[in-house]
């Protein structure tokens, strides 16, 4: 008997644990948080991305209105259901990513601006940019691109990481990646070209 009245203080802890320790990377909240570095550095040129849609409206019970009582599990634990299901902030304010943040706007207006508009840069799959025709920037402005190109790969790759470091979660760094990739793509002006499954693709 007093094996059996411990098995539900036993599962107990053991939901406890598994609600504590498995934080979910915040999609959403990293799209949201991407679109806002994004076009900051792509400048008030860029296109604006389609507004992600509205939260269906919440569940109600006819006869009551909305306001039937419903059983949590949770509150035996002594966990609310807000802490369970809460959903970690992404920040991008911290004075490392906006330094970083403030260089790649810089040298976008400066250098690359003009070569997306004429076809010669494009954004790679990864998040990052690329020389996509050579033959578009004069001669004389190929080393100089070809440095920006670089320098402004090596800012992503560090806001990606820092970004992940930032919010105390290392482990999300590709995802970060793979969300800002696809945000600079939804941000970049028509006409712009982008790599898609391996090939390249004008916007």
């Amino acid at each position: 008997m007093r094996r059996w009245m411990g098995m539900p203080i036993a599962a107990a802890l053991a939901l406890t644990a598994c609600v504590t320790i498995n934080v979910y990377f915040p999609a959403a909240e990293a799209r949201e948080a991407a679109k806002e570095f994004v076009d900051k550095v792509i400048g008030e040129d860029a296109q604006p991305s389609t507004p992600a849609p509205a939260p269906a409206p919440a569940d109600q019970d006819g006869g009551g209105g909305g306001m039937a009582l419903r059983f949590d599990p949770l509150v035996l634990l002594g966990i609310g259901t807000a802490h369970a299901q809460g959903t970690p902030d992404i920040t991008i304010k911290t004075p490392a990513i906006q330094a970083i943040q403030s260089r790649m706007a810089s040298r976008f207006d400066a250098t690359l601006r003009e070569h997306f508009d004429s076809g010669a840069l494009g954004f790679t799959g990864d998040g990052e940019i690329a020389v996509r025709d050579a033959s578009k920037i004069a001669l004389p402005d190929r080393v100089k691109v070809n440095q920006a190109v670089a320098d402004q790969n090596r800012d992503a790759r560090a806001v990606y990481r820092e970004i992940a470091v930032a919010n105390k979660h290392p482990e999300w760094e590709s995802q970060i990646r793979d969300v800002f990739a696809k945000q600079w793509v939804a941000s970049a002006k028509a006409g712009w070209w982008y790599q898609s499954g391996g090939s390249w693709k004008q916007k």
